[in-house]
């Protein structure tokens, strides 16, 4: 049903699903074969986000095993992700639970999961990994995903509204009521308005991660996040510290993962217009042998874990920080010569490197010689891509990217969060841990979706509450634009875009995969100051679309980098120290091996494990039971972050007796 509120449609349905990602779309597909079928889409842009248009050499998914004679059960492989540190138990083991029920769901759906003849879908090891749960379709698996669905969606009928930026959540007395959009396809400055109001009992929120913060990133163009909405509304954040980082190519970008490092490419450095170039990890790894096996290894240890840094795999990735940040030199990848000598010597190979280069037969060559042997589909995906890269003629630019947010907002075992009806899901909720095995993420997805649909459909259908909330957060929106725009009309530059820069830059030179106590704090000084002033400086051009568009983009993104950086200094304030792929500067630390010559910036201690008990949740406003790190004044515009420390919840140990629990399930179906 459409009606309207001061001249803004207002569209009445039961829920809203937000973002058209894989995610997105599993919780659309299975809220409508519930039955539940009063439900929308709303997107950003659909043919955008991380789903639709990111992967690797050989991206993964991460299951229970379904092959072979290995033994496995949902209980080992909950403790495997629990094990993670920082991870709720109660996920865990829903995670776990439903692998198997959301892989062969899509398996059904048409996507081309690897079978042998006997239908056993095989694995392998991925990264954190004692099974072999791991499973692919090739670069583009969750793209395969997205698209299977959202053909099923389609069949369905359901609607989605496309172009439509995230404004505001609305929240009335602890539970969802609403949402607020910008119609980015209308112009501010006609007849229609731009905005589009939802009045809804549920949200599910599957918008992502907040790649937009960070401008050193993997994440593809058009993925953003939706986060900061979230927070101003009064969701809470959940182990916002702990983002992902690795090495990846930046035009285009993409993960170099997998074979991209097995068949040991050369690193190389040059000034910032292409010239001195030089082999530069021979500075601190001058064995010929060790240095080609760390580069091999970092094809499965692909994300910089802190752990392998003192003299492990990822010490690669802090020598390319290194080039970049601290010396701020270019690093390519050049697949046409060996590293070091120009003649590829197998026998100074680490046994585990031989041997996997001996099965698959590419003890010989080039690099580009054995990337074609090894998997001509990573080489032709770079001919693909825009820009074209050619790896036989030019060398791959590459850095160290922020690639995935393990933290999010909070969710509870049924990704509800501690908004009644909100529930994200996907990148945009924190279900994982410090560490996670590698493809656990499109797991999770499609579990926190289908939990969120069975939850909704067992607990929420009722009609949308009151819907008073929405007219003082409509007003105010319209009044950030109008004020913004009377800035432009006036002549002051529009500043969306140089804001929307400085901010992205700030956090990968501060907040990256290196960082201190001093440089969180410098960011979060100059963030602070950028947000509290943010309505009465922003200015914005009312006959641009993308203006205004980027006018509650920056918001959000600021939200965000404000929230997070509170996070990262209230990890230090707790006792925080380098644990996942973070280091957290520790003058009284170690440097890594053969890096004496490094600042202080690179000394560091790690964890150890020290807080893989507790969990730090982040609330936007205040909560009971959380403090603050940085005192604010009452009527600071950019608000006051507060923190809690809890227990994380453990696995459960449900009565698995089967009378019991077939009793409970006639009864309540076990939803509660």
């Amino acid at each position: 049903m459409t009606t309207s509120l001061d001249g803004v449609p207002v569209v009445t349905v039961n829920t809203v699903v937000v973002g058209t990602g894989s995610a997105g779309f599993c919780a659309a597909d299975r809220l409508w074969e519930l039955g539940q079928t009063d439900l929308v889409m709303v997107a950003d842009k659909v043919n955008a986000g991380s789903s639709r248009n990111a992967g690797s050499d050989k991206q993964t998914y991460y299951k229970l095993t379904l092959s072979g004679g290995d033994g496995d059960s949902v209980r080992e492989m909950a403790e495997t992700l629990y094990s993670g540190g920082a991870m709720d138990g109660d996920n865990a083991l829903a995670e776990a639970a439903l692998s198997a029920r959301g892989f062969l769901r899509l398996c059904d759906l048409g996507v081309p999961f690897p079978q042998n003849r006997y239908g056993e879908f095989i694995g392998y090891k991925t990264d954190h990994d004692p099974r072999r749960r791991a499973t692919s379709v090739g670069p583009y698996t969750s793209r395969s995903m997205v698209e299977q669905l959202e053909k099923k969606v389609h069949r369905n009928g359901t609607r989605i509204y496309d172009e439509c930026r995230v404004v505001d959540v609305i929240v009335s007395e602890g539970a969802v009521v609403g949402l607020l959009v910008l119609r980015t396809d209308v112009p501010h400055d006609g007849a229609e308005s731009p905005f589009l109001l939802f009045r809804c009992t549920n949200i599910v929120y599957a918008t992502g991660g907040p790649a937009g913060m960070y401008a050193t990133r993997v994440f593809p163009n058009g993925q953003w996040g939706a986060s900061g909405a979230a927070y101003r509304a009064g969701v809470h954040g959940k182990n916002l510290t702990e983002w992902q980082f690795g090495l990846a190519s930046t035009h285009p970008r993409w993960n170099v993962s997998g074979t991209y490092m097995q068949v040991i490419p050369t690193f190389v450095s040059t000034d910032a217009d292409g010239g001195d170039e030089k082999e530069f990890l021979t500075e601190a790894i001058p064995s010929y042998g060790q240095l080609m096996s760390l580069v091999f290894l970092k094809g499965y240890q692909w994300p910089f874990d802190i752990r392998k840094a003192l003299d492990g795999s990822s010490l690669i990735d802090l020598l390319v920080y290194r080039e970049t940040v601290l010396r701020g030199r270019r690093v390519f990848l050049d697949f046409r010569r060996n590293p070091v000598q120009p003649e590829f010597d197998p026998s100074a190979l680490s046994p585990e490197a031989y041997e996997y280069l001996d099965r698959a037969g590419v003890l010989f060559g080039t690099p580009i010689e054995r990337l074609r042997r090894m998997n001509e589909p990573a080489y032709q995906f770079y001919l693909g891509k825009n820009p074209y890269v050619d790896l036989e003629t030019t060398m791959l630019e590459v850095d160290v990217c922020a690639q995935h947010n393990n933290g999010g907002l909070v969710v509870d075992a049924w990704w509800q969060s501690n908004i009644q009806g909100f529930f994200p899901v996907g990148e945009a909720g924190g279900a994982h841990g410090v560490y996670r095995p590698g493809g656990a993420a499109l797991n999770s997805g499609q579990v926190g979706a289908t939990r969120a649909a069975q939850f909704i459909a067992a607990r929420r259908t009722f009609d949308p509450p009151s819907f008073e909330a929405a007219a003082p957060v409509l007003d105010a929106a319209a009044a950030l634009v109008e004020a913004a725009s009377a800035r432009a009309a006036s002549g002051v530059p529009d500043n969306t875009g140089d804001l929307l820069r400085e901010v992205q830059v700030l956090m990968s030179a501060k907040a990256g995969p290196v960082r201190s106590a001093e440089s969180i704090q410098e960011a979060l000084v100059q963030v602070h100051a950028w947000l509290s002033t943010y309505e009465s400086t922003v200015s914005a051009d009312a006959s641009s679309r993308r203006s205004i568009n980027r006018t509650f983009l920056v918001r959000d993104i600021l939200t965000s980098a404000y929230v997070y950086l509170s996070a990262m200094a209230d990890y230090v304030a707790h006792g925080g120290r380098s644990r996942g792929s973070v280091l957290y500067t520790d003058p009284s630390g170690s440097i890594p091996h053969g890096l004496t010559e490094l600042p202080d910036v690179f000394r560091f201690t790690l964890d150890g494990g020290a807080l893989d008990d507790e969990v730090q949740e982040t609330s936007w406003v205040p909560a009971d039971g959380f403090v603050p790190v940085v005192p604010r004044a009452a009527d600071d515009p950019a608000g006051e972050p507060v923190f809690r420390w809890r227990p994380r919840r453990p696995i459960p140990e449900d009565d698995d007796f089967f009378e019991n629990v077939w009793r409970e399930f006639r009864e309540h179906g076990n939803i509660h």
